[in-house]
Formats: C-alpha cells, sequence, structure tokens
C-alpha cells in the first residue's frame, strides 16, 4: 500500500504486526525518530491508555553516515522493548523531491531553507498520515515535539511548550488546522530532563543517546554535504550594503543571512551576511543595525486561528526557532501572504525561514515563509 504520486510504501512490521486492541478513538502512531523524545512519547501514550504503533520514516541517507547509529534500527528495536509494534514507511521518493530538492533550491537562490518544518508540514502531516490513517484505519498521530495542543471552546489550539527553553511549536506550524484536533503531544507537558529521567527509569536503550544537531539527510554532519549545485559554490563578489565590492565570497551556499563567521573579510568591526543574490552571485556585510528589520514578510502561509490573523492585530512573533516571540502587529493580510511590523528591529531576518505568530495565550495563529522582499517599511 502507498501513496501513487510519491510510491510512499508502507513496509512489513519490524518485528511484531499490529494487533488493535482498543477502539479507533484510542488508537495512535507515533512518529518515531530513534530518540528519547520519540520513545518517551510512546511510553507516556501506552501508559494513558491508547494503543500505540510506531512508525519511522525511511529517508534517502545511508545509516552508515550515522555517528549515532541508525535512527531506524533504534526506532524498532525500542519498540519491541516495550511491546509495541513498528513498521518502517519508504519515503525515499517523496523526500528526494520535497524537502532534499527544495533545500538544494532554496540555498542556489540564495535562500535559508528550513527543512525541519518542511518535513513536518509537507510529510509527516500530509502524505504519511494519509498513508497511516489508509492503511491501518488510524486517526490520531504523536510526535516527541515539546509543543501542546489544547482543546478550548473555539475548538484545538497549538500551543507552546510548558518548558519554553525547548519549546518547538514553531517547526510544527504547518499542520492542517483540521488535523489539530487528532494531534498529540505529550511531551509539550514535560522537560528534557525530566524525559531523559523517564528513559532512565525505563531502562531504554537510547537514554542517553545525544540529539540530532544536523540535518537528517545529511547523515548529522556539515549541511553543505547535501549541496550539490555547483553555481551556489562559485566563488562571487563580497560588498558593503551600498553594493561596493570589499572582497571576494566562496560561494553564496557558504553564507546565510546573519551569519557573523568565517566571512573571509575583517572590518574591522562586527560586520554580517545581510543580503546574498544569486543572480548576481554577490554577498553584501553590514552592521547589525544594517541587517535588521522592522517589516517582515511572509508567504506560503499557514492559519490555524482564523479569526485572529487579520489587519491591525497585535500578537507577537518569531523568525527563528529560538529565543521567545516579540510584538508585532499584522500590517497587512491577503491571498499572497501577510506583512508583520514588529515593536522593534528583528536580526537579520532570512528569506527562506519561517514567520510564526502567536496569541497572547501562546497559541500559534499563524505561520509562513519570509520572502526574499526586504523593504523596511509597510506600503
Amino acid at each position: 500500500m502507498g501513496n501513487i504520486k510519491y510510491n510512499l510504501k508502507l513496509m512489513e512490521p519490524s518485528f511484531e504486526a499490529w494487533s488493535p486492541t482498543k477502539g479507533v478513538d484510542r488508537q495512535v502512531v507515533v512518529l518515531m525518530s530513534g530518540g528519547v523524545d520519540s520513545s518517551v512519547t510512546a511510553h507516556l501514550l501506552g501508559e494513558a491508555g491508547w494503543d500505540v504503533v510506531g512508525v519511522t520514516m525511511k529517508i534517502p541517507i545511508s545509516c552508515d553516515a550515522f555517528s549515532r547509529g541508525c535512527c531506524g534500527v533504534d526506532a524498532a528495536l525500542v519498540c519491541h522493548e516495550m511491546g509495541i509494534a513498528h513498521y518502517f514507511v519508504d519515503v525515499t521518493e517523496a523526500f528526494e523531491e520535497l524537502i532534499i530538492e527544495r533545500f538544494r533550491e532554496s540555498y542556489a537562490a540564495g535562500l535559508t531553507p528550513n527543512p525541519c518544518v518542511d518535513c513536518n508540514t509537507l510529510l509527516k502531516f500530509s502524505l504519511v498520515w494519509d498513508l497511516i490513517a489508509e492503511a491501518f484505519g488510524i486517526r490520531y498521530m504523536a510526535t516527541g515535539h515539546y509543543a501542546r495542543v489544547v482543546e478550548t471552546e473555539g475548538g484545538a489550539r497549538l500551543g507552546r511548550g510548558k518548558d519554553k527553553s525547548k519549546d518547538q511549536s514553531y517547526f510544527v506550524y504547518g499542520i492542517a488546522a483540521e488535523r489539530l484536533g487528532r494531534f498529540v503531544l505529550p511531551l509539550g507537558e514535560y522537560t528534557k530532563t525530566q524525559v531523559r529521567a523517564i528513559a532512565e527509569k525505563l531502562g531504554l536503550s537510547v537514554a542517553q543517546k545525544p540529539e540530532s544537531m544536523e540535518l537528517c539527510f545529511a547523515g548529522e554532519a556539515d549541511y553543505r554535504n547535501a549541496l550539490g549545485d555547483a553555481q551556489s559554490n562559485r566563488p562571487g563578489e563580497l560588498t558593503d550594503m551600498a553594493g561596493e565590492r570589499i572582497g571576494e565570497h566562496k560561494g553564496i551556499s557558504n553564507y546565510t543571512l546573519g551569519q557573523r563567521r568565517g566571512l573571509g573579510f575583517a572590518g574591522g568591526k562586527p560586520l554580517y551576511v545581510g543580503r546574498i543574490d544569486a543572480g548576481a552571485n554577490t554577498v553584501a556585510l553590514g552592521t547589525r543595525d544594517q541587517v535588521s528589520r522592522r517589516v517582515i514578510r511572509a508567504g506560503e502561509i499557514n492559519v490555524l486561528i482564523a479569526g485572529e490573523l487579520c489587519e491591525g492585530a497585535l500578537l507577537s512573533g518569531k523568525i527563528r526557532s529560538y529565543g521567545d516571540p516579540r510584538p508585532c502587529r499584522v500590517a497587512a493580510v491577503s491571498e499572497s501572504g501577510i506583512i508583520v511590523e514588529f515593536d522593534e528591529p528583528q536580526f537579520a531576518p532570512s528569506a527562506g525561514q519561517k514567520l510564526v505568530l502567536y496569541d497572547d495565550s501562546d497559541y500559534v495563529v499563524a505561520g509562513g515563509t519570509i520572502t526574499d522582499d526586504q523593504r523596511d517599511e509597510v506600503q
């Protein structure tokens, strides 16, 4: 069984096949990465009375490249330890086209992509969820993200995790609003320390497994390993923000907006990458003030609370995964996207990264992809 367009395939069970013991309202698939977070998620749901099935995506990367060991093997073994059925879903074709190629094309265009968000939005919460529902009839999906789904009078809401330093709601904003009520996030009420303590108490083999810090499809190595476009690695002019030549860069794929180290230029004061022009093959450097913006534009918008995304709305926004949301005003909303004006300039907003908006209850209102329009005024 599989998705026809991208040839997604549900593979044979890793050990024992799933044999449901509860009704459809207590059946859940946990997306297993082989790490401690998703492993504890599966345990907590089992303890809470859910009938759990573990599923791991088989992606186009050799497990030999992983210093931490093959994530799929770890996921299957942990499920076996806990007496949970486990399956692989082969997403090779879809992952290559929707995640890796999008990543490469974005860097070649001078953008700074976020493949983890794209993977959640385009694969996990869409194609994989569809396949699971078709194969097993399971309506609920869970992940090990540190975020919360809260039932309110107005419907299900996606909220920030209890541990704000670990909050990962930024990464999962792309889930369809109609699926939010069937999205299960038990770790939203825990800290990472608590989660590791649970894994230790259970004696799970992944209890002390280090966190993944790099791209899964780059073999946990430098992201440049996944870039094969010679054009994006072609040297070109390094300029100041006025366009005056000050040196030579090593290829635009080696730079991201806001980058300070490894610029190959010493200006006597802190300088940052402020603009990448793929067409002209130039990289511009500027001071912190020069590369900061109050006005951020975003497209590819996913709305989770439609009534709160309107012109003039006072919200808080994040333009990168870390840090707290900052006060902002929605300046414009259209079919093509949104314009948001922050109270204070935001450092190096990066086209290709995500803008996520929150209300005063820490619920995600909407999110989208930052565009390369860097005008710092509302028109």
